[in-house]
């Protein structure tokens, strides 16, 4: 059992417990602790059922979960963070980029393979990681004999004669001298020709951005992988041809067999999909218009989500115990107006509050990846240091609360629009600026902020 979990990236003292996951969820996200709290109980619940045996396991299903809430609040940002967090195969896709089938679009199905596709990259990443030392050695070897071609066979003395030793140890002497000045990096900026696979877009590429589906699948099945790779020569720079070759030697090294199983094996039992904006495959009950090929998407997803198997270029692919996690503002819809077969396959539904005047202002300062921290670095490669008041962070909050109120409630995403606007003038300048110690304080925010933040129709258009 412990095997299993050890392939499926869940190892026991490694994986965080929910509290844990709340913990680092929190280091970039404010508030909305039951969210958080929910996809952290059905996190940990993938793992508990790694570390289940019997047939019991196959009937433990993951509790799907709706995260509700108006845009801005942290649904999406959970979401990204959730997949660092997870080590498990993860993909982001919206429900209205789909449609029924029969119409010109994205089928439902390509979720499943977009995540198996992930699935099998992750895995490939870590094989490739596991043979790295020997794929250097490897790349080393090819990058020398270029730089130090054997000698004609005419200039090379009889295999027989006392000469063949004197002169075999005298290239292997050169080789090794050769062999230390590359990793001490002397050869870096030296020029190179290199036989590469010629990188082409196939023309199925091409119809799949166009939105007509995964034709390539049924192409790559057909010719089984025999379309010969073509290969051209290039020139570059040794330190860019050893990093090619170390990427080529550790494809041959690895087992790609062994990377799609255990990749398979991941995407069934520890995949994830966050599907964002729900609400807008959400329908009224018409029976024509555009709510019915609304509802004609929800028929397509309900059975990927009730469990299924999909065909992808890696073989089938069960659903059962995929976890779905849906995101949506819901406005002027309500989960409700979701079919019901639907609604029944997302039993966890979590509400996210808006976010008040004291979340915009931790915003601005608590995460790891808040708004100030940003342009502080951003401004500290210009050897400009900007130093934000108390009284600046209340007053930036405050305007962005009292903007959302009056036009539209974009969140936490108002905030971004407030300081790239207070910032504007010293964003520009910077290069040529004198001072390098810069102030923000409240008489500063006010005096490039009060006139659009007090003028409704100024800040529909400016905030």
């Amino acid at each position: 059992m412990l095997d299993t979990a050890l392939r499926n990236g869940v190892m026991s003292h490694v994986y965080p417990t929910p509290e844990e996951i709340v913990a680092k969820l929190d280091k970039y996200v404010i508030g909305q602790t039951e969210a958080k709290k929910a996809v952290a109980i059905a996190l940990r619940n993938r793992w508990r059922r790694q570390r289940v045996s019997g047939k019991i396991r196959e009937e433990i299903y993951p509790n799907n979960i709706i995260l509700i809430g108006p845009t801005g609040v942290g649904k999406t940002e959970i979401a990204r963070r959730l997949a660092s967090i997870a080590r498990a195969p993860f993909i982001k896709v919206e429900a209205s980029r789909f449609t029924e089938v029969g119409y010109v679009g994205r089928d439902v199905e390509s979720m499943v393979r977009g995540l198996v596709e992930i699935s099998v990259n992750m895995v490939r990443q870590e094989k490739m990681k596991l043979v790295a030392e020997k794929a250097k050695q490897f790349a080393e070897e090819r990058i020398l004999d270029i730089l130090l071609p054997a000698s004609p066979i005419s200039k090379a003395p009889p295999l027989t004669s006392p000469e063949s030793a004197e002169f075999t140890e005298s290239a292997l002497s050169t080789r090794e001298k050769m062999r230390k000045l590359l990793r001490e990096g002397k050869f870096d900026d030296r020029t190179i020709e290199l036989e590469v696979v010629s990188q082409k877009m196939p023309f199925v590429e091409l119809f799949n951005q166009a939105g007509i589906g995964d034709i390539s699948i049924a192409i790559e099945e057909a010719f089984g992988g025999k379309l010969s790779k073509k290969r051209k020569k290039r020139k570059m720079r040794v330190k860019e041809a050893l990093r090619y070759l170390e990427n080529e030697e550790a494809d041959k090294l690895i087992d790609m067999d062994e990377v799609v199983n255990e990749a398979r094996e991941r995407t069934e039992n520890s995949g994830i999909v966050f599907i964002d904006e729900i609400d807008k495959i959400a329908g009224s009950g018409a029976t024509h218009g555009p709510d019915v090929s609304r509802e004609g998407v929800q028929r397509d997803l309900l059975p990927i989500v009730e469990g299924s198997s999909v065909m992808t270029k890696y073989g089938m692919i069960k659903t059962n115990h995929i976890l779905f996690i849906a995101a949506g503002a819901f406005h002027n819809k309500k989960p409700s107006d979701l079919i019901p077969e639907l609604q029944g396959r997302f039993p966890i539904r979590v509400e996210l509050s808006s976010l008040t005047k004291d979340d915009f202002k931790r915003i601005l300062v608590e995460p790891e990846n808040s708004l100030i921290k940003q342009y502080s670095v951003l401004m500290a490669t210009e050897g400009v240091t900007l130093d934000f008041t108390d009284d600046a962070i209340e007053m930036i909050a405050e305007i962005a609360s009292r903007v959302n109120e009056s036009t539209e409630n974009i969140g936490a995403r108002r905030l971004h629009t407030v300081m790239t606007k207070l910032l504007e003038e010293i964003l520009y300048a910077a290069p040529n600026i004198s001072e390098k110690q810069i102030k923000i304080n409240g008489d500063y925010v006010n005096s490039k902020l009060k006139e659009i933040a007090g003028d409704i129709d100024m800040s529909r258009y400016i905030l």
